[in-house]
């Protein structure tokens, strides 16, 4: 087949989608599919040459992931794209392939705008749709449809940064508490607050990624993630920070965190965790691949804490390791997304 890969875009997260998409490009180059790897907010301006030579049989190299969050002003004064989130000839180049796979992250690769504009234009695509792509990214609707399923998640306010009494979130959350921008992954502008002042600090960060976040109560215990693959839960993932720090965007991709997969958990939690994970999968309408994070307390409680409807395929991802854990390599992995 011929594939376009998507990655980067004007998002926080571009550094992560750059180096999934040069590793699933690769993975489906090996498999034996012509694939193109393109930014989807650079796009390709010069279209001079024959669009089909584009796309190529000749491996990519790997993208690395960089210690800080990239600087989005730098990005929109180099491209020059004005308001646009879509560069030059993406649709084109798009139209042109069998299959497009999404290795976006974050804003409008995971938030169901991009999704839309493909099924517009009549472009095959992985992943979920823009319904459930939408769903998942926000944070507050995601959790309420999670309980609705009856899916426990850790209590929370919406928060306005704008509007609201700040006074209201230790009223009804208290402290500790975990402040986290509404519709951001890969844990970009999340902080856990232990005081007041960290909580207005922290209010203060997250509200740089957008005018609402949201405040949850910290659940204190072991982090799990379960991935989900065509219907089926994948083994649990324990993951394990540094002493001194939380699963944030550094310790998710410089290799500081350890995993340990399948998960060192009793049986009867484990199935717990991969059924809550399947019914969250359905109420939040995803399809294909996701996966879901969880905190597991003292008493063996599960809390999710929220889904990923896009999730990362770096080194150091997580999806990719609990496919390993089941015999799945990475490039079956991969092209078993595309045929999903």
């Amino acid at each position: 087949m011929k594939i376009v890969v998507l990655a980067g875009g004007l998002s926080p997260e571009r550094e992560v989608s750059l180096t999934s998409g040069s590793l699933i490009a690769n993975a489906l180059i090996e498999n034996g599919h012509r694939v193109l790897l393109l930014d989807v907010y650079e796009g390709l301006p010069d279209l001079s040459t024959d669009p089909d030579s584009l796309f190529q049989t000749s491996l990519y190299p790997i993208h690395k992931v960089c210690e800080q969050v990239p600087n989005l002003d730098e990005l929109r004064a180099r491209c020059q794209n004005g308001n646009a989130l879509i560069g030059a000839n993406v649709l084109r180049l798009c139209m042109m392939a069998d299959k497009t796979f999404l290795a976006l992250h974050g804003s409008m690769g995971e938030n169901g705008q991009l999704q839309a504009t493909l099924d517009t234009h009549g472009i095959r695509y992985t992943g979920s749709g823009y319904l459930g792509s939408a769903v998942a990214m926000d944070k507050d609707l995601s959790k309420r449809l999670m309980c609705h399923a009856g899916v426990n998640t850790p209590p929370w306010i919406y928060f306005d940064v704008q509007n609201g009494n700040r006074a209201e979130i230790l009223g009804k959350i208290g402290l500790p508490a975990v402040v986290k921008p509404c519709d951001c992954g890969s844990s970009v502008g999340v902080s856990i607050v232990e005081n007041e002042q960290a909580l207005y600090d922290a209010l203060d960060e997250a509200a740089k990624w957008g005018r609402f976040v949201l405040v949850e109560k910290k659940i204190t215990g072991r982090e799990l993630t379960v991935g989900v693959l065509g219907g089926k839960a994948l083994p649990s993932v324990e993951i394990l920070p540094p002493d001194d720090g939380f699963y944030d965007y550094k310790n998710k991709y410089q290799g500081t965190t350890r995993e340990i997969c399948p998960a060192e958990i009793p049986r009867e939690v484990e199935e717990n965790a991969a059924a809550l994970s399947l019914r969250a999968f359905d109420a939040l309408r995803l399809s294909g691949y996701a996966r879901f994070d969880f905190m597991l307390d003292a008493k063996n409680r599960l809390w999710c804490l929220e889904a990923n409807s896009l999730p990362g395929m770096t080194p150091t991802s997580l999806l990719p390791q609990a496919a390993a854990a089941v015999g799945i390599s990475y490039r079956e992995l991969c092209e078993k997304i595309v045929t999903l």
